[in-house]
């Protein structure tokens, strides 16, 4: 009887995606709209002097404090999955997470002090814990295990990540920094009430019960050591999670130094009109709506061909030159603008370094978020996918540190090597990819 089920799932998922990826897709839209909204403003928010509405900051305690904001949000999931995978079902986890997140916004919302933010960011990361690995898992869980469209299903659920994102700076560019980050918890309590409101119909018993649990019932042997198998494709999860660090080392100068290179070197005039500089980090979303169906049919196109498509490793690989290209475009930027800082260069520098991290960041996270669930063994699902976000953890810090450097050794080198860097690490893994996708067989 279970295999026939198992046969009618299947059937039925080559045919469409669930409608439960849209549900998951809008909860996962509101959520980024929530943290792309405050993230778009805190770096201006802590440099801003009071009379602007900020907290007056220099920018090199301002990018310190970002980065360990962004490094801290991707390191808390490994908690989170960890606690889930043993204790507490997914779905409540999400909505603790949500819960908790929507909070942390309205804390700096009501009080304008070091204090306030101390604390909402803090229920930001905590949150932020509950929430990532789970949303994420339970995507994975819709699809029968050798469904061709996985990836191109978290590339649609990326969709949603980047629709949120691309309308909360175009948001909160409008409005006084404090009410920003109320749009920000607004938008996460609207997340959680259609989460909850929608899952039992579109989701069923998915998430309902701990990991744990769902392998007492399966009579999943979890006391029982990984297979040889598992064990190969956990150290292939950890091995290109270590390689992704340098992807998002370099992707995540978006909130900091190119925001920062945005506000004080590009001609951000389009008449009369001063383009706000929140609203260049819409334009990564913008791409990604616009350029993610693309990638996805992409990918589902190259499967259904003799050679099959990419491996994950050499998307990766991919990746990490376009993103390194992407820095190499502003260098000419940087050389006009030189010494004086009352130079401002056309914004399609700016516009089409977007485009290009664009590109590389659909040949990298989704795909991974992907693996990660195909991969992992059962028992490790929601740690293995925290783990996977770790390394944007990593590279959050790192990225921040790298970004104080700019003012002290200026653009064009911290662009340079950034951009040198991950072109080559690019090709070694391109070269490395083959026994890389060895393992995850």
């Amino acid at each position: 009887m279970e295999a026939n089920i198992h046969q009618e799932q299947s059937t039925e998922f080559r045919k469409k995606h669930p409608p439960g990826l849209y549900l998951l897709f809008a909860t996962e839209a509101w959520e980024r709209f929530s943290y792309y909204g405050m993230r778009a403003i805190l770096v201006l928010y802590l440099t801003a002097t009071a009379v602007n509405g900020g907290l007056g900051t220099d920018k090199t305690t301002a990018i310190s404090l970002y980065g360990t904001f962004t490094s801290a949000v991707y390191l808390t999931p490994i908690i989170g999955g960890y606690l889930t995978d043993r204790f507490l079902p997914r779905r409540t986890a999400i909505t603790i997470g949500g819960v908790l997140m929507a909070l942390g916004n309205f804390s700096i919302f009501l009080h304008q002090s070091m204090g306030a933010l101390y604390l909402g960011l803090a229920l930001l990361i905590i949150g932020n814990g509950f929430f990532k690995p789970n949303i994420s898992t339970i995507v994975g869980e819709l699809y029968h295990i050798n469904d061709p469209k996985r990836d191109g299903a978290f590339t649609i659920f990326y969709m949603g990540v980047n629709l949120g994102a691309f309308v909360a700076p175009l948001v909160v560019g409008l409005m006084d920094y404090r009410y920003g980050f109320l749009t920000a918890a607004i938008g996460m309590v609207v997340g959680q009430v259609l989460f909850n409101a929608l899952g039992n119909k579109y989701l069923g018993d998915i998430g309902k019960e701990s990991a744990k649990k769902v392998q007492q019932h399966t009579q999943a042997v979890s006391k029982a050591p990984l297979t040889k198998q598992e064990v190969r494709r956990t150290i292939a999860i950890v091995i290109l999670a270590v390689i992704t660090i340098a992807f998002w080392t370099a992707f995540e100068q978006a909130g900091s130094s190119l925001t920062l290179f945005t506000e004080e070197n590009i001609d951000r005039h389009l008449g009369d009109f001063i383009i706000p500089t929140e609203w260049f980090q819409s334009l990564n979303s913008l791409f990604i709506m616009l350029l993610a169906p693309v990638m996805s049919m992409l990918w589902f196109k190259l499967s259904q061909t003799k050679n099959g498509d990419f491996k994950t490793p050499t998307k990766m690989g991919m990746g990490l030159i376009t993103v390194g290209l992407g820095f190499l475009v502003l260098i000419p930027a940087v050389v006009m603008v030189g010494d004086d800082s009352q130079v401002r260069v056309n914004m399609l520098f700016m516009v089409f370094t977007y485009f290009l991290h664009t590109l590389a960041e659909l040949m990298i996270s989704p795909v991974g978020l992907s693996m990660v669930s195909r991969l992992s063994p059962l028992k490790l699902t929601s740690v293995l996918m925290g783990v996977w976000l770790a390394s944007s953890a990593v590279a959050n810090k790192l990225a921040s540190v790298l970004a104080t450097y700019t003012q002290s050794l200026g653009y064009f080198d911290i662009f340079g090597l950034i951009g040198i860097v991950t072109i080559v690490l690019g090709v070694i893994v391109l070269f490395v990819s083959k026994p890389i996708a060895k393992l995850m067989e």
